[in-house]
């Protein structure tokens, strides 16, 4: 069984969390409510391969959008442990999973979790990568903590490639310089969404390099990307 004990997150200054923390209600909404979004969770929690009494862990779990959707992979008999650095959001996840006695939500840092399990099958994250300053390193750190045969599922938002992206692409860009703190910037060194998108990139291609894949797919009007291993 995991070790629960919570641990100061190192990945963000406190002005980022104070940040997601105001905001933690409409994320909670866009997380649940926007369309498209609740098909891809589904498909994210398939792509993890999960059975019953599997161990599951979501890296940046948020308020808690996936967890219903790994707890139904796993039963009653498996266990879910979500992670998160910023506490108003996990007080919604907790809220969200509370009927369920496996499902635990940790605040900690998603690059160094406080997590002393044995066997987990799975882990999971989506739309974390980007918010990382090594994303590659975290890739590799998780996909050792999962080890072979497991699996590592990741999905995340970039720049569409699809023949209709540049409309989507303006409105994507300003979604990105809207939730990236600080908000009242008007101009950047380098372009959020241009950093954002290779961030993402390399995260997904050390993924692949790392696994066998499963899953290598776009959602959502060729924004979401999502991407899940089995480790060899």
């Amino acid at each position: 069984m995991a070790d629960l004990r919570s641990k100061l997150p190192r990945m963000e200054p406190e002005t980022a969390q104070e940040f997601y923390g105001r905001w933690a209600g409409l994320y909670d909404v866009i997380a649940r409510r926007t369309p498209g979004i609740p098909a891809l969770r589904r498909r994210a929690a398939a792509a993890c391969r999960l059975e019953p009494g599997d161990t599951v862990v979501e890296m940046g779990c948020g308020t808690g959008a996936n967890l219903p959707y790994l707890r139904d992979r796993v039963g009653p008999e498996g266990t879910v442990i979500g992670i998160d650095f910023t506490g108003p959001v996990l007080e919604r996840a907790r809220d969200l999973t509370a009927e369920y006695d496996n499902v635990h939500v940790v605040r900690a840092d998603a690059t160094q979790p406080p997590l002393d399990v044995e066997d987990i099958d799975a882990l999971l994250a989506t739309f974390v990568v980007g918010m990382l300053e090594d994303p590659t390193g975290a890739v590799d750190d998780w996909c050792d903590l999962v080890g072979p045969d497991g699996h590592v599922v990741l999905a995340n938002a970039a720049r569409s490639d699809e023949w209709y992206a540049p409309p989507v692409n303006a409105v994507f860009k300003a979604i990105v310089v809207l939730s990236t703190p600080p908000t009242t910037k008007l101009r950047y060194e380098n372009e959020p969404d241009l950093r954002l998108d290779a961030k993402i990139d390399a995260a997904h291609r050390r993924l692949r390099e790392r696994s066998a894949a499963i899953a290598d797919e776009t959602h959502v009007f060729g924004v979401v990307r999502l991407t899940g291993g089995r480790l060899e």
